[in-house]
């Protein structure tokens, strides 16, 4: 029927952790320190979703399919496996366990949905679903009153030391999970959270802060630092190397050194957004990292590369395409930087070559150098006050910061072809 066998299982677990499917979206998902559990992934309304069938061995191969096919036949009536297992939860008729508590998974799931409207964008919603069904498969058929460290820990250590930002993530929203079920009074009032870090956790797992990203290839720490800068000098050498490259990364990597833009804002960027006849590329608040639009002037090689990329463009409404009606990669500017040598310059480090210029060069006002990178400077009171987001007084440190980087040459040459 499948690609396993029940009795190949003993020596999967004891397997690095790895994914092994079963087909039609069946797998056996070994997580470390000899556990695995049975999933079901599928995609109900548009959105990939993972559920739990349970741990092995209590759950074997033969009982995991059996489940599995009657999941599959919900899914095709548009039915949530939640829903099938008993409904999704409301004020306290749940019956998804013996004794009425809901489980873990379910109560994720009404997490989700309950405080979804508050997040900025899709991609932080698809976060909170990645870890509370994918990483906190193991428990979610657990219920919520039953959760204890042993359990909060069964998910946490196998990623801990290897994915520690997914992980530190991954506890606070296990935290909340089940501060909300207990205030909802399906866990005693007076219990501790389990899945708390103060005074708890911090006895069991190093620091987040302490912890390192894992090299892949290497398989040792990466230190934690400040984003690798390219020092100001040398933009100008290397965008003109840039130049000489003709696909998308590149122009999307000019485009974010000639604004000192974030790279999901340059690569999120779409047509409507740019108004050539004002100069001026206007990034809405739900892209921006503070919460607040942005608007940012577009100097005359800026304007060029853009103008350019308009004259080709096609149905996709970003500027700089990737997968259909998609927008290119996040780590297409990351993979080109390789490529050209950059050692450990990083996109957003370009940012700070701007920033440097900006003090060191052209004695920008800090006010305005901090408004031209979206910073917000100063305390409320002053903030309540200072309304202008300089946009006049920001155009023409761009264009200087532009003739720095491009050359005084090319920015007249660019500024005829323009006009």
């Amino acid at each position: 029927m499948g690609k396993l066998a029940q009795k190949g299982l003993a020596a999967l677990v004891k397997k690095p952790p790895k994914r092994y499917p079963d087909g039609d979206g069946l797998f056996f998902k070994v997580v470390g320190q000899g556990k695995a559990y049975f999933t079901y992934r599928y995609s109900l309304g548009g959105e990939e979703s993972e559920t739990s069938l349970g741990p092995y061995p209590e759950m074997s191969l033969e009982r995991a399919r059996v489940r599995h096919l009657e999941l599959r036949a919900a899914v095709a009536k548009k039915i949530s496996p939640v829903a099938e297992r008993g409904g999704k939860i409301g004020a306290k008729a749940a019956t998804a366990t013996p004794g009425g508590v809901p489980t873990f998974g379910e109560y994720a799931d009404r997490y989700i949905a309950a405080h979804e409207a508050e997040w900025k964008n899709a991609k932080h919603h698809q976060q909170w679903v990645m870890t509370l069904r994918v990483y906190a498969a193991p428990i979610r058929d657990l219920p919520v009153d039953q959760l204890d460290t042993a359990a909060i820990m069964s998910v946490l250590e196998p990623i801990w030391n290897v994915k520690s930002e997914t992980a530190s993530r991954l506890r606070g929203r296990i935290e909340a999970v089940l501060a909300s079920a207990q205030v909802d009074g399906w866990i005693p009032e007076g219990r501790s959270n389990p899945a708390r870090w103060k005074n708890w956790l911090d006895h069991k797992l190093a620091a987040p802060k302490k912890l390192g990203k894992i090299d892949r290839k290497t398989g040792e720490k990466v230190k934690r630092g400040k984003h690798a800068a390219m020092p100001h000098a040398k933009v100008q050498a290397f965008m003109a190397r840039l130049a000489e490259i003709d696909n998308r990364a590149s122009r999307a990597l000019q485009i974010a050194i000639l604004t000192a833009c974030r790279t999901s804002e340059v690569l999120g960027m779409t047509w409507d957004e740019v108004d050539f006849d004002t100069a001026t590329w206007s990034i809405p608040e739900e892209r921006m990292k503070m919460d607040l639009p942005h608007r940012v002037p577009l100097s005359a090689p800026a304007l060029a590369i853009l103008r350019d990329l308009y004259e080709t463009r096609g149905q996709n409404p970003h500027v700089f395409p990737g997968r259909p009606m998609k927008p290119l990669s996040n780590m297409s500017m990351a993979m080109l930087l390789r490529r050209l040598g950059a050692g450990d310059v990083t996109v957003h480090g370009f940012r700070s070559s701007f920033r440097d210029w900006a003090t060191e060069i052209d004695k920008t006002e800090y006010a305005t150098a901090e408004r031209c990178l979206a910073h917000v400077t100063g305390n409320s009171a002053a903030l309540a006050y200072d309304r202008s987001d300089r946009l006049e007084l920001r155009r023409p440190v761009m264009a200087k910061w532009a003739e720095y980087v491009v050359g005084a040459d090319n920015v007249i040459d660019i500024k005829r072809e323009v006009a």
